[in-house]
């Protein structure tokens, strides 16, 4: 058994929109990120995601609904298929969970977004 202290995996990170995995459990990555900026337009054709807001606010927009504004706490799962985005003014720090081995730019490849995968700390 092994206590992951979130706030020490998050004091390592120190890149943004680059998910680093801190627990996996029943085919599902438990990941930190921080966020800044806007990212960009996408969706996963097999995966929920659930983003978990831990510090600071962001909000993820959908392109066929508003916009869900999240701060500590409080947290949306985003259902596979709808194309969506985070967009965080200031650095925000936050949990995702969803299917191992997700990419993070879903359907799309971008040479600044897309993140290598299975990235531990």
């Amino acid at each position: 058994m092994e206590r992951v202290v979130l706030a020490q995996k998050l004091a390592l990170i120190r890149d943004h929109w680059r998910p680093k995995i801190v627990g996996t459990l029943n085919g599902q990555d438990v990941k930190l990120v921080k966020f800044s900026g806007a990212f960009p337009w996408h969706h996963h054709e097999r995966e929920d995601e659930l983003f978990l807001c831990l510090a600071g606010r962001f909000r993820v927009e959908f392109r066929e609904e508003g916009p869900v504004e999240l701060g500590p706490g409080e947290f949306v799962i985003v259902p596979r298929g709808v194309e969506h985005r985070t967009v965080a003014e200031e650095e925000a720090s936050v949990l995702l969970f969803e299917p191992a081995a997700t990419r993070n730019t879903g359907n799309i490849e971008d040479p600044v977004f897309t993140a290598p995968p299975d990235v531990r700390i």
